[in-house]
Order: structure tokens, then C-alpha cells, then sequence
């Protein structure tokens, strides 16, 4: 059935966006048309395993961002870059036609080759052909490079992006205007032919209501004069009693193209994303132009999501679609044009401004609205869409000024990003939205760092998804792999931000380009094992933050909980306004959405963005009530008994909001308190309690997802930006997680680096809570999964187990509980059952440091044509181990090298003992073999292997394999390019040690 935007006294404004929220299939062009139901995005694995774990599903494992030259593919290379992603572990692709690097765009022939040409469909179809075969999704990019656009459109065209501008003269008391109607301040872009005057004002000024940057206006004073305009002349005589403005509005197309055009013949412009011919353009585009039979069928056979990145919308005014004064009206109950005044832009500026108050009511009504329009006619529409060809709707779905949390919830994935997102708190805005609509995914667009082209390292991307794993992060798409080649491309290869206004990009261009590609499935295993934790089951959360203005990607946070809770163990998820009318928002046994992330605690405090003022609509303070009668309870911070409408009230409105919340404030379930100092004291007085919690303030950042057999716990050393100083030091402290489950339940390991999944064999026990030992390096994680015996394929049944000791290790072997450490003593040992051990530890070999390395270096250097390389062999000898800029004969060097040294062990070594290497500092990717055979994974932030069972006595042989970035190469092999950036320190630096351990049985 038709939609429309609901208007005050009838539904409310989140009652129609519920629906949409809620609904399986609605007509995404128009009424009547059927859709197909939403591809699921649940998982269908069998439960927890060890190989669930271990090997991890391709849905679940890591995806690229696949930059293409437009259409200037060939079919035999896009097939073999699908094997290439394939081969190194990867679940698939997203296909994006993106290439700033290339500044003289007529090379593309964008006639012959451009985005949706013939030969870009072809390279599309052979795409997803191989991909069918090898078992990966493609994902495709609704229109070239962003913001969606389609080619042929016009800027003034219905369907492409409007923008309104102004133009405006100022008069004095009793001046007369006599002449055009004020034409808009700013030129229109180039292609622009049509200007609409929508209306002409004037309006008084009031120096009272004025800011530093905006004209204060008495709202009282505004005229409406567009009758009086005639053949597009005015005449008007201001009244004496102060200075007027008149004020102009002309309707116009903002001609903007998507980002480093041109990309197709016609040009593309970008669409109206708040009309509906905005979105039945790119549709309709789609089912004219590209979706050929068999494309349609290889979509279906290896089709993932059509994407949409951040709605980057340029204009020189205000964005604008024709039918937002009539949703404006419908919406609030009043006509726009009175306060178009006060949400008017100018090269992105605010213009005017009335009484404080009433502006931020005008704006919050305002951008409710556009919100509406845009999660409705673009959101929802072309995710209906997507679902009729048996695809999904993945998007960044912020940039405008709406509520992205509740488009998070109409998206099948929302997506945030790495670069652009200022803090985890962002992730945690859209995490609320998939979470409460009952959606499994939440992707990361993940390692586009400014100017660090070619010199990005593991290390760093993995320190920047640890964190952003713990906010509700679970897919990621690696940013990115470039097609081989383009015209112009030089060594190693096109690269799509990469020379990028002269210099080093954005990101990388991953692939068989890179050194460490050679070890890229130790990557790909680790980032596969966290998703497939951490998208099992649902996620759980200790606190709903609730957010009047749903915005993401601001940085801003929650009081209390981002600086002091997250620290003490507590996590939160961000809630709008929308969220709180959907089916999953039910109380049951004091949490919100039991069945999802059950929270235990809703924390309301001001708007942080009209001032931090505390304000409530009265339907959603009428809905929190309805909540807290149920039994959640509900802390506010700050005067929220002297609430106010984030929205212009009706007449008696504000005190029907206040009558209302004092009846939500006299709720012994209900806490308002006027310090964020006290939300945590308040927390507590409600019998509130987090999840994970740990004696002081801590480093550890967590996750919490629940499966019927068990709860996974993911543990991040991180911190909550990566601007955040100081640096985050190690962590060795003592962490208490509750289990959920009933029933006998034990503690394991899961290492995402080995896949191994291991029995804890020392914790304690109090009710619901286990207490265990946590220690890892800064940015390291770890999974601890409280589950049934026997769940990972360990024996069956209940074993005593350790509850204190001062040996460094306890563990769980084939004989039974046993000690292990790398000091001789005398060590106790209490067990479960109430035992005390003792355990002699007569001797261990000490560390072995080796003093003598062989290193022979395969040195990569340009070959004769850009995709080429060539390997130089270089051998050196090395008595103290250095980067390889310090050491002259490799000082520009990149590539692989092989590090050789021999260990004497003692001929009464023996199975009694383990060892583990200690790498150090080492840089950038690295795997480690002894005695010719291969040791398990290496964590990259905490390059410690062991390596006990493949050792034995007398000569052990150890290869420490380091592949490393190009940079330093790059620096004299593109000096233009790369010859600024600094000389970087890559390779086995060390120290390096061998700790022998003794293992002895508790008896």
C-alpha cells in the first residue's frame, strides 16, 4: 500500500518509520508491486565447534574493496584476481569503479570503457561467474565511485540532487526595493540551466537573536512577497521600525558527480536521495541498462549486496527536494516557508537565526524530516528493491544530517568506516540500529589511512579493528585490492588513490603486489575466526544510550559511560527514537529486547547536539514510560523534570511532556541524577551490573555475543580513538564474565590466530560469574567462550580445576592438570575440589638467545612493465639483527626475508619440556618454521609462537620468514610520489629468545 509521512495527532512520526523498519516486503516504486523477501542474513552454520571455529566459513570471512578502472577490464585477469582472492582466504569482493589516482581521465575512453559499458558488464559477468565457482560473493556498487548517480541524468533533471540557495538584500528602515528578485548568491554549477524562484521573504532584524556567524531575525516579522512578484521583478518598501532583509529562494540542481569523474558516456549525475524519482532513477537505470537475464541469474548464483558509501552530498545551499515543504507540514502540523529562515545554508553555513530555542526546534523539526524522506524514498526503497533480485542492501548510511541509527535498522548491513569514524562510539550508534531490528551484520570499511599508500602494516589495521570488534563490528571490507593495470599505471600496479594529489594515498592496494600477500591467509583465518565469533548467535549489551538525534560518525559519545563505564567493563549501544516501536522492544525480566541485546538499563541524558538540552518528544517520553511500568530500569541525567520538545510544541504539548515524565521520575525503577559523576552510583542503586567487570580501570575492551551452547566473550586490549594518547600499555589483571547459560559450564580459550580451542584449566567460580586471568600486549585480543564441557571437543564431563597458583601457567594436557614454567621452584597449587598441590620443578634449560642469523633477502624491484616485478637475491650474515634501513646493503630494500639461525638444545631434552619463540620486534608480516616444519600462526601484536613439539635435542634449525611493505622502495623507485615519505624500519629486529618450559603433572 502507499506510504505517507505521518502528520502530528494522527500516528507518530516513528509509528510509519516502524513499519518500514519491520516490513518484509513493501513496494519499492510504487504501490502494488510485489517484492521478493529479504535474502537472510543470519548464519546457518552448524553450532559452535572446533572446526566451526577453526575454519570458518566463506561468508564469514574478510572482503575486499575491488577498485576497477571504470570498464577497462579484461575477463581472463578479473578471473584471475577472483582466484587470487580466493586463494588467500577471502569470502569475496565489492566492485567499485574508483580511480582518483588517474588524473587525465580521458585515457579511460569512458565511451568505449566506462561504468556500465559493455565491456564493464562483461567484466561484472566474468566476475561473478568465477566467483560461483570458487564459492565467494560479489557485492556491487549502485553507481560509480559515490554518491550514487546514474548516467544520462541531467542537473535538471526531477530525479538528480537539488539543491536551494539563497539570495538576499539588506534594507534599511523605510527603504524601498525596486528590481529583479535577488538572484542566488552563488553561481550554479556548470550544467545547470534552470533556476525556479520557490519563494521571496522579508523579515526584520533582531540584533538580539544574532550569533558570531548568524543574522539574528524577529520570526514574528516574516512576509511572505512571492504573489507580489511580477515577470520576476519585486517592489517593496520596508516598514520604519528597524533594518529588513529580504530574503530569495531558488530551486536548482546541483549538478554534483560522483567523486573523480568522468566515469561513464553520458556523464552520471548524483540523484535526489530524498525524492522517490531519485531512487526509481538508479532502479530504473539498473533494469533497463545492465540487468540482462544472465546477469540477473549470476546475481542470484554469487550476488552479495549492492552497496551505497556515505552519502557525501555537495551543494552550495541547502539540500533540497520538491516535496519537502508539504512532508514538513504533514510531519509537524505547520507550513515550512515561515521558518525556512532558520535552516537556510549557505556554502554550508547557518544564515540566520531566531531566538535560540526556537531555532533548535525549527532545525530538529527540519531534519526529523528529511530524515523521514530519506530513510523512506532511498533506504528502504532501493533495499526492497535489492531484495526482488535476491540481493541485499549494504550502506553507509550517515553524511546528511539524519538518523542513521534508525537506518542502520532498515539496512540489511550498515557499514561504518575506519577513516572516517572519529571514535568507537560511532560504530556503537549503528550497532543499536542491526541489533534491535534483529540483523546479524555490522561491516567496517577498514584501513584507509591518509598518505600511508604502500607503507600500511597489518599491525596497524589490526590495532584499528580490535577496538572497533568490541563496539559490534563483524564484517569487514579491506580497503582494498586495485585491478592490475590502467593506462599511466606505474610499478607495482594501478592503484586507486595512489599518486593521490601528487602523493602517497589513501589506504592500500593489496594483491600479489604486496610482499606480505605471501602470508595473507594467516590474515584472513584470524579476521575469518573473530567474524564467525562475533556474528554467532546475538549480541548482548549492558546499557541502552538513548539518542534524541540519531546522528553517527560525530565522535560524540555518552556521559559517563565512554570515559568512566567502558574502562570498568560496562558497554553500551546507541538507541533513536524509531527503534523504541519495533516489535523486538519489549520488556521481559527488567531488559529491553530480551531476545536481542537485551539491555539491562536505558540512560537518557541532554541532546549533545542542540546544546546538550535536556529534551524529550512526547511520544518517545510516553514510550519510555510504557518501559520503565514494565520493569527496565532507566537512569536520566540532568533537568529532564524542565524537558522541553526537541521540536517546535504544540499548544500545551511541553507541559503534557513534563506531566509525563514526572510520572516516569516517581518510578522506583528510575534514577535521574544532575552529575554524570553519579550515573554509575546510580547504576548500582537499580541493581544494575555489567556483563564483564574487572577491579580497576582498564585497557580491556569487550564483546558479548550468546549462542544456545554458549557465551562468547571477545577481548580487545584497545582504546576508544586511535587519536587517544597516551598509547595503550599492556594489561595483566584479573576479569569477571557472567554466563547466561544454565546448566554445567567451563571456561575456553579460543586463539583467533592458531584456531586452537582450548580448555581453561584455571578460574573460579562465584554463581553466574567466572573469574579469570587476562594478559595481553596493546591492541591484542583474545575469545573466551563459557560453554559445556566437551563443547570443543575436549573429554567430556567435569574435572577439578585450578583456582589459584603461582606457577606462570596451568593447563589441561592428554595426562591430566599440569604445571608449566620457565623457572626451577618449588610451586603451589589449589584445585577446585579444595587440594592443595605441591609441585618441585627440579631444573629448566635456560633462554637461548641466537647470535648468528643467515639472512638471505628476495629484493623486489620494478620490472619492465607495471604489473612486473623483479627479485634480486641478496645473502648477508648478521651478528646483531637491525631493520633493514639500517643495514646498507638493504637500506631501500622491500620484499622477503628469510632469517636462518641454529639452537643447541641439551641431550636430556625431552617431551617433559615446551619452548616458545619470542620474535620481538618484527615488521611486517611473519611466519616462523623449525626443523622444516611450520609453526602455528603468529600474532602479529604479540609475535610469540610456540614451538615446544616440533623441537628436540641437540640442532634445531629456526626460519623466521618477514615479508614487508614497499614503501622503501617506492621511496627511490617513484620519487615523485613516494621520495618525502620517511625511510621506514621493516624487518626481524628482535630481541630474539627461545624460553624453554617444564611441564610437570599436578599428582
Amino acid at each position: 500500500m502507499p506510504e505517507s509521512v505521518s502528520s502530528r495527532g494522527s500516528l507518530s512520526r516513528r509509528t510509519v518509520l516502524a513499519a518500514g523498519l519491520t516490513a518484509g516486503a513493501v513496494a519499492a516504486a510504487g504501490a502494488g508491486t510485489p517484492v521478493a523477501a529479504a535474502p537472510s542474513t543470519a548464519t546457518h552454520d552448524h553450532g559452535p565447534d572446533a572446526e566451526w571455529f577453526a575454519a570458518p566459513a566463506r561468508a564469514r570471512r574478510p572482503r575486499f574493496r575491488w577498485w576497477w578502472p571504470d570498464g577497462l577490464v579484461d575477463a581472463d585477469e578479473i578471473a584471475r584476481e577472483v582466484d587470487r582472492i580466493a586463494d588467500a582466504g577471502f569470502g569475496g569482493a565489492e566492485i567499485a569503479a574508483v580511480h582518483h589516482s588517474i588524473k587525465d581521465k580521458s585515457v579511460l575512453d569512458t565511451a568505449h570503457h566506462g561504468w556500465a559499458s559493455r565491456p564493464w558488464r562483461d567484466g561484472v559477468e566474468a566476475a561473478l561467474r568465477r566467483a560461483a565457482r570458487r564459492g565467494l560473493t560479489l557485492d556491487l556498487t549502485l553507481g560509480p565511485s559515490w554518491p550514487v548517480a546514474v548516467p544520462g541524468l541531467t542537473p535538471d533533471d526531477e530525479a538528480a540532487a537539488r539543491e536551494l540557495v539563497l539570495g538576499r538584500v539588506q534594507l534599511a528602515p523605510g527603504a524601498t526595493y525596486d528590481g529583479p528578485v535577488p538572484p542566488p548568491g552563488r553561481a550554479p554549477a556548470t550544467g545547470v540551466t534552470r533556476q525556479i524562484l520557490v519563494a521571496v521573504q522579508a523579515a526584520r532584524v533582531e540584533p538580539a537573536n544574532s550569533t558570531r556567524k548568524e543574522t539574528g531575525l524577529d520570526p514574528s516579522s516574516v512576509r511572505d512577497l512571492t504573489a507580489t512578484v511580477t515577470d520576476g521583478t519585486l517592489a517593496w518598501t520596508a516598514p520604519e521600525n528597524g533594518d529588513w532583509v529580504l530574503i530569495a529562494y531558488w530551486l536548482r540542481g546541483s549538478a554534483q558527480q560522483p567523486e573523480s569523474g568522468p566515469h561513464s558516456a553520458p556523464a552520471a549525475y548524483v540523484v535526489d536521495h530524498l525524492g522517490a524519482a531519485g531512487t526509481a532513477a538508479v532502479t530504473g537505470f539498473w533494469e533497463r541498462e545492465l540487468l540482462t537475464p544472465s546477469l540477473r541469474g549470476l546475481l542470484r548464483a554469487a550476488g552479495g549486496a549492492f552497496f551505497e558509501d556515505s552519502v557525501e552530498l555537495e551543494t552550495a545551499g541547502l539540500t533540497w527536494t520538491p516535496a519537502l515543504p508539504q512532508a514538513f507540514e504533514q510531519h509537524t502540523g505547520r507550513p515550512l516557508l515561515p521558518f525556512l529562515p532558520a535552516v537556510i545554508l549557505d556554502g554550508g553555513n547557518q544564515v540566520f537565526a531566531f531566538e535560540a530555542q526556537l531555532t533548535r526546534q525549527i532545525r530538529h523539526d527540519f531534519w526529523e524530516t528529511v530524515s523521514e524522506l530519506f530513510n523512506r524514498h532511498h533506504v528502504r526503497a532501493l533495499r526492497d528493491w535489492a531484495h526482488s533480485l535476491g540481493m541485499t542492501l549494504r550502506a553507509q548510511p550517515y553524511g546528511l544530517q539524519t538518523d542513521a541509527i534508525a537506518s542502520a535498522a532498515l539496512l540489511d548491513v550498515p557499514e561504518g568506516e575506519s577513516l572516517g569514524f572519529k571514535n568507537l562510539d560511532d560504530y556503537r550508534c549503528l550497532a543499536g540500529g542491526r541489533d534491535m531490528a534483529g540483523h546479524t551484520v555490522l561491516s567496517c570499511e577498514a584501513g584507509a589511512y591518509n598518505g600511508s599508500a604502500y607503507s600500511t602494516t597489518w599491525d596497524r589495521f589490526l590495532r584499528t579493528m580490535g577496538g572497533a570488534y568490541a563496539a559490534g563490528v563483524n564484517q569487514t571490507v579491506v580497503h582494498g585490492f586495485s585491478y592490475a593495470t590502467a593506462p599511466g599505471a606505474a610499478w607495482p600496479g594501478f592503484a586507486a588513490f595512489s599518486p593521490y594529489n601528487g602523493g602517497p594515498g589513501y589506504g592500500e592496494s593489496w594483491g600479489p603486489r604486496q610482499p606480505t600477500w605471501r602470508h595473507l591467509n594467516d590474515i584472513a583465518d584470524y579476521l575469518g575466526r573473530v567474524h564467525t565469533v562475533l556474528q554467532a548467535g546475538t549480541a548482548r549489551a549492558d546499557v541502552a544510550i538513548f539518542r534524541q538525534t540519531g546522528y553517527t560518525a560525530t565522535g560524540i559519545g555518552a556521559s559517563w559511560f565512554t570515559a568512566t563505564g567502558v574502562p570498568l567493563g560496562w558497554t553500551h549501544q546507541f538507541l533513536s527514537g524509531p527503534l523504541l516501536d519495533l516489535p523486538n522492544a519489549t520488556v521481559s525480566g527488567g531488559r529491553l529486547a530480551p531476545d536481542g541485546p537485551a539491555y539491562k538499563a536505558l540512560f537518557v541524558e541532554g541532546d549533545f547536539f542542540y546544546g546538550s538540552t535536556p529534551t524529550l518528544a512526547l511520544a518517545d517520553a510516553r514510550r519510555l514510560l510504557r518501559l520503565a511500568e514494565a520493569g527496565l530500569p532507566v537512569v536520566l541525567l540532568g533537568a529532564f523534570d524542565q524537558a522541553l520538545t526537541p521540536g517546535v510544541p504544540d499548544d500545551g504539548e511541553t507541559d503534557r511532556l513534563r506531566d509525563v515524565l514526572g510520572r516516569l521520575l516517581a518510578l522506583p525503577t528510575v534514577r535521574r541524577v544532575t552529575d554524570k559523576a553519579a550515573v554509575g552510583d546510580a547504576l548500582a542503586r537499580l541493581g544494575v551490573t555489567a556483563d564483564v567487570r574487572h577491579a580497576t580501570a582498564s585497557t580491556l575492551l569487550n564483546a558479548h555475543r550468546v549462542t544456545r551452547d554458549a557465551d562468547f566473550y571477545y577481548l580487545c586490549n584497545g582504546k576508544h580513538a586511535e587519536t587517544v594518547k597516551p598509547p595503550v600499555a599492556a594489561i595483566d589483571h584479573d576479569v569477571t564474565l557472567r554466563r547466561t547459560r544454565g546448566g554445567t559450564t567451563v571456561p575456553y580459550l579460543l586463539d583467533p590466530w592458531t584456531g586452537e580451542a582450548v580448555r581453561l584449566a584455571r578460574y573460579t567460580e562465584d554463581g553466574d560469574d567466572v573469574t579469570l586471568r587476562v594478559t595481553l600486549q596493546p591492541g591484542q585480543t583474545t575469545i573466551v567462550a563459557l560453554g559445556r564441557p566437551g563443547l570443543f571437543g575436549d573429554r567430556d564431563g567435569t574435572r577439578p580445576h585450578v583456582v589459584a597458583t603461582d606457577a606462570s601457567e596451568v593447563l589441561y594436557t592428554e595426562r591430566g592438570l599440569t604445571l608449566r614454567t620457565a623457572a626451577p621452584g618449588t610451586y603451589t597449587t589449589r584445585l577446585s575440589t579444595g587440594r592443595t598441590v605441591t609441585t618441585a620443578v627440579a631444573s629448566v634449560p635456560a633462554p637461548v638467545v641466537p647470535d648468528r642469523w643467515d639472512l638471505e633477502v628476495e629484493d623486489w624491484y620494478p620490472g619492465s612493465g607495471p604489473t612486473l616485478t623483479d627479485r634480486v637475491l641478496r645473502t648477508l650474515t648478521l651478528d646483531t639483527l637491525l631493520p633493514w634501513s639500517r643495514i646498507p646493503e638493504l637500506a631501500d630494500s622491500a620484499g622477503i626475508g628469510r632469517y636462518r639461525t641454529t639452537v643447541t638444545l641439551p641431550r636430556d631434552w625431552t617431551a617433559a619440556y615446551d619452548a616458545r619463540l619470542e620474535l620481538g620486534q618484527v615488521s611486517d608480516t611473519v611466519r616462523v618454521t623449525v626443523n622444516g616444519t611450520r609453526a602455528p600462526a603468529v600474532d602479529r601484536l604479540h609475535p610469540v609462537v610456540e614451538v615446544g613439539a616440533l623441537l628436540r635435542s641437540g640442532r634445531n634449525v629456526i626460519e623466521v620468514e618477514v615479508a614487508t611493505p614497499l614503501v622503501n622502495r617506492l621511496r627511490v623507485a617513484q620519487p615523485a610520489v613516494f621520495g618525502a615519505v620517511a625511510l621506514q624500519d621493516h624487518g626481524l629486529v628482535g630481541p630474539v629468545r627461545l624460553v624453554p618450559y617444564a611441564r610437570s603433572v599436578l599428582r
